[in-house]
């Protein structure tokens, strides 16, 4: 009799066994679908961070494309700008746009004053920076 308890007990305890290792494999594998689910949330949410950082920084550079957008300067101010920056002075400016150098002063000071400058290099530095002229417009 000890014996059939004995056996009985190792079988049962084999059975016990046997059916963690089975509780074992599928707690596994719910917890590899769920470690996998996470990291695909994880590359996804990664993925979304970077498409949504370039989103911005184009949505920004777009808007200060716009909103600098020769910052506001009418045609003569662009013309202005640019013998300002071939190194003209103020009277062979207003010499060759036909204008008097009262005007040609006007001028300036109304593109120091949007363009945020206080001098003629800055001025012609800033305009190369918001891509107004060109990089190389000098002639002389």
């Amino acid at each position: 009799m000890k014996r059939a308890y004995l056996l009985y007990g190792l079988m049962a305890g084999l059975l016990l066994l046997v059916i963690q290792v089975f509780e074992y494999k599928a707690m596994l594998r719910d917890l590899r679908l769920e470690i996998f689910g996470g990291i695909v949330a994880i590359i996804f949410l990664g993925l979304g961070v970077f498409v949504g950082v370039q989103v911005v920084k184009r949505r920004q550079l777009l808007n200060t494309i716009n909103s600098n957008h020769d910052h506001g300067l009418s045609d003569r101010e662009l013309e202005v700008l640019k013998l300002l920056a071939d190194g003209l002075s103020n009277q062979q400016i207003a010499d060759q746009l036909f204008v008097s150098l009262n005007t040609t002063k006007t001028h300036l000071a109304k593109i120091y004053q949007k363009l945020n400058v206080s001098r003629r290099t800055q001025a012609v530095q800033k305009a190369r920076e918001i891509g107004v002229i060109g990089s190389s417009e000098r002639t002389i």
